[in-house]
């Protein structure tokens, strides 16, 4: 007998009682950034959900989709905005943006499933009025940005009993039929405590929660929500963090258990991070 199939049956093994714990349970995964843009790694990300779906746990994975929009904007000579972390959306940008995460990205990343031999659906918030928004208000205009005030998580539990995996795009719609670009931290976590997710996982292009964004082993294993407010303050939860931890206090403050940042470019680190003691990234709690 092999040695290294004895090891990796004692591996399969210590993994069971993470296994039976998620068994049946939804868990939320947002998949977005530069972890997308590299086609190793997003086969890495597509086979961890596949593999969390034939155990027994009820995936949803919603995604964003921002390299692929900058890039397509480029192409076509538009300026990328950004302010607080948040992509400005004009009339002419929120028609590409809806292109290409309902289309192009979405499609993608159905394709891959089911290439694996799971069964996938997309969708985006538009469908069946899956995502409900409003346009997010601020001190300075974000254009067609919303937050989301509904989610009709009916349609995401029917494709979940009948064992599909659901991938929704970021993309919501008001009562007047106006599309909204929405983060797509706070549709995963808007889509988690619809459907009183387990565990939110974010994936991203970093470790997670870092004291010094330029180095990669001041990683932060675990915040409490009384934390977060000084981690502000200190500069440590800022840019493009705030809309991701912003996300997580609402999804735990709405009884999401946990929410954990992971690292996309790792492979399996959202096994590593459900399947182990040790776990993987950021994780947050109450």
């Amino acid at each position: 007998m092999d040695n290294k199939d004895v090891y990796k049956a004692h591996i399969l093994a210590k993994a069971v009682p993470h296994m039976q714990r998620y068994r049946d349970k939804v868990v939320v995964i947002k998949y977005g950034g530069n972890a997308m843009v590299n086609e190793k790694l997003m086969n890495n990300v597509i086979e961890d959900v596949c593999l969390m779906n034939i155990v027994g746990i009820r995936v949803v994975l919603v995604h964003g989709g921002g390299p692929e929009i900058s890039k397509t904007l480029k192409k076509m000579n538009i300026e990328s905005k950004f302010i607080n972390g948040l992509r400005y959306t004009d009339s002419e940008t929120i028609g590409i943006v809806q292109e290409v995460l309902a289309g192009k990205v979405n499609k993608e990343l159905v394709k891959l499933i089911i290439k694996r031999g799971e069964k996938s659906i997309g969708l985006c918030g538009i469908d069946n009025k899956l995502l409900k928004a409003e346009k997010v208000e601020s001190d300075v205009d974000l254009g067609f940005v919303g937050r989301i005030t509904e989610v009709n998580s009916e349609i995401l539990s029917e494709l979940l009993d009948k064992n599909y995996i659901p991938v929704v795009a970021s993309i919501a719609m008001d009562d007047e039929g106006q599309s909204y670009n929405v983060n797509a931290d706070l549709a995963a976590a808007a889509v988690a405590a619809s459907l009183k997710a387990e565990n939110l996982l974010i994936v991203s292009d970093i470790p997670g929660l870092l004291r010094d964004v330029n180095d990669e082993d001041s990683l932060i294993s675990e915040v409490s929500l009384s934390d977060v407010e000084k981690l502000k303050e200190e500069g440590i939860i800022a840019g493009g963090m705030i809309p991701k931890v912003d996300s997580i206090i609402e999804v735990i403050n709405d009884g999401v258990k946990q929410a954990v940042i992971v690292d996309g470019r790792v492979p399996h680190s959202m096994l590593v991070e459900l399947f182990t003691n040790s776990g993987a990234g950021t994780l947050f709690r109450q």
